[in-house]
């Protein structure tokens, strides 16, 4: 949902801070709490860091969507290698 009222530029800049900033954090937390817990069994430690390493995507997911694509509101520059028609039109 506030990916539908963020421009692109935003997206992107909270995309960057959330990997740069955010997810050292969220690394340091969960590897915090999963030392404060007695040992789990080795499958359920493994199950656990899969599901936590997968789960914090879930609330980014709006912010990530599209930034890997072009920007849809810039401006279209014409392709320099294309030769100009006489009416200044591409040719095909």
């Amino acid at each position: 949902m506030a990916a539908k009222y963020l421009s692109y530029k935003a997206r992107k800049r909270w995309a960057l801070a959330v990997l740069l900033i955010g997810m050292p954090i969220y690394v340091v937390v969960v590897l915090n709490l999963m030392a404060a817990i007695n040992r789990l069994p080795f499958w359920a430690e493994v199950a656990a860091y899969v599901f936590l390493g997968v789960a914090w995507i879930f609330p980014f997911k709006r912010i990530f969507l599209g930034v890997g694509q072009p920007d849809p509101n810039a401006p279209v520059i014409p392709d320099a290698a294309q030769p100009l028609g006489q009416d200044g039109a591409k040719t095909l």
